[in-house]
């Protein structure tokens, strides 16, 4: 047939098809193509891809394919990377995406950063670091040996641990090479806090006094308490000491000047825990910006006024039994926002501008987990045998490592928690260095560090 005659037919024959119904359509076709030979039907097959597949993420415009992926979850996003390099493009510039991702994995997110790239990138390392948690491979344990008698106090700061000894020295160590960089004679240490020029400890001799890293000298020494000092925490701001004893009583002191200012009573048991922090929450009580004083016992915490006034009374006390039935857990957080504390009832988080208890977390799969540090996001919890990171989200247990057989101590001076920045959500940089540290029973000191990125 002719060019011209053929083009004639296939006007006719196009129109004719075009009236008919969609099944005489689809009769027509299955006529034409039981004619057909392979050649056809091979020309057939290669354009019917063309015709039916249709690459939507290149047709649409980018915000509505932004808009589509943001439905995706984050597995299938991976595989949608691997259909094409345009879908890869376009996958890896939608920051949203990834950048919710890494918030659902409990990340740190600053918005400020737009790279298309640098979020997929940050999610590929979040990702990473949870199956790590998850497999029970995201740490590594390494020990500092050096005294020759039971370690009782332990304080960690900067990449710095402070241990102090029956031995009657107290050690500063750089956790990252494990090297003791001072070593000085003491008394024995019940409690110990430090800054770059000195040395404040608590000791059994019922005495607290603070020393000089360069020299090892004894500065000043507080003497008043007729019981072991337990707890020690001080501010050069304020030039305030304050100690919790074995005589039921907290102790306000005069850093510089050694003077005992106040002693604060109504603990009817040992105080184990003294905090000095500055309050962040505005109640009838407290404004931000004053220094408050948490004070902890077996079974209550009180809160006073420090800065305001000297001879300060009680604000409030907390516990979480009227009839004393239920123990508080030796350790305490408490940020200027909320107190912290552990209970065989489960985790106990307060209010602090109200004092009300916002929540008690409960964990009945293991009883009596003892509180280490809390954030905003995660936990880190521990019992006999194990460590433990709690996704506070949902209040559930995501990891978990072994730990030996520690020196148990009832004060829960012997034992500690490392870098605390990641608890408010890790970051790909703040999941480093110390975790955990304990002391054991041949002396040593036993670490549990977070293991490199690989």
């Amino acid at each position: 047939m002719e060019r011209k005659d053929f083009e004639t037919w296939l006007d006719n024959i196009s129109v004719t098809f075009l009236s008919l119904t969609d099944l005489q359509k689809n009769e027509t076709l299955d006529h034409l193509i039981s004619l057909s030979g392979a050649v056809q039907l091979r020309h057939l097959s290669n354009n019917l891809e063309t015709l039916l597949k249709r690459d939507f993420l290149k047709l649409l415009p980018l915000e509505l394919s932004f808009y589509l992926l943001k439905w995706l979850d984050p597995q299938t996003l991976l595989t949608c990377c691997l259909v094409s390099k345009q879908w890869n493009k376009v996958i890896s510039a939608c920051t949203e995406v990834w950048q919710t991702a890494c918030k659902n994995l409990g990340w740190q997110i600053d918005d400020s950063v737009q790279d298309t790239l640098h979020w997929k990138k940050v999610y590929l390392k979040a990702i990473l670091r949870m199956k790590q948690l998850e497999d029970h491979k995201a740490f590594e344990t390494s020990s500092l040996i050096g005294h020759s008698a039971r370690v009782y106090a332990l304080y960690y700061k900067d990449g710095l641990l402070c241990t102090g000894s029956d031995d009657l020295s107290a050690k500063l160590w750089d956790v990252s090479t494990g090297q003791c960089i001072y070593g000085i004679q003491t008394h024995t240490c019940a409690a110990v806090k430090f800054d770059e020029q000195k040395l404040v400890t608590g000791s059994f001799d019922n005495t607290v006094a603070c020393w000089e890293w360069s020299s090892g000298a004894r500065t000043q020494h507080f003497r008043g308490h007729t019981g072991a000092v337990f707890s020690v925490d001080y501010n050069d701001e304020l030039d305030i000491l304050v100690s919790g004893s074995a005589d039921f009583t907290v102790k306000v002191w005069a850093l510089s000047a050694g003077t005992c200012l106040n002693t604060l009573t109504g603990h009817t048991e040992w105080v184990t825990k003294v905090v000095l922090q500055k309050c962040k929450v505005k109640s009838l009580l407290h404004s931000p910006g004053d220094y408050i004083l948490l004070s902890a016992d077996k079974y209550e915490i009180k809160i006073w006024p420090i800065g305001r006034e000297i001879n300060c009374k009680c604000l409030k006390t907390l516990s979480v039994s009227e009839d004393r039935s239920i123990c508080l857990q030796p350790r305490l957080h408490f940020d200027g926002k909320y107190i912290v504390c552990s209970s065989a009832l489960g985790l106990y988080q307060w209010d602090f501008a109200s004092y009300d208890i916002l929540r008690v977390i409960k964990t009945p799969e293991i009883a009596n987990l003892a509180l280490l540090g809390f954030g905003e996001i995660f936990a880190l919890l521990f019992d006999n045998r194990y460590l433990y990171i709690m996704d506070l989200r949902t209040e559930s247990l995501i990891s978990r490592w072994p730990l030996p057989e520690y020196r148990k101590s009832k004060r829960g001076s012997s034992f500690l928690a490392g870098e605390a920045s990641w608890l408010n959500g890790l970051d790909g940089h703040n999941d480093t260095g110390l975790v955990f540290a304990t002391s054991m029973p041949d002396h040593s000191i036993h670490l549990v560090l977070w293991k490199e990125h690989s």
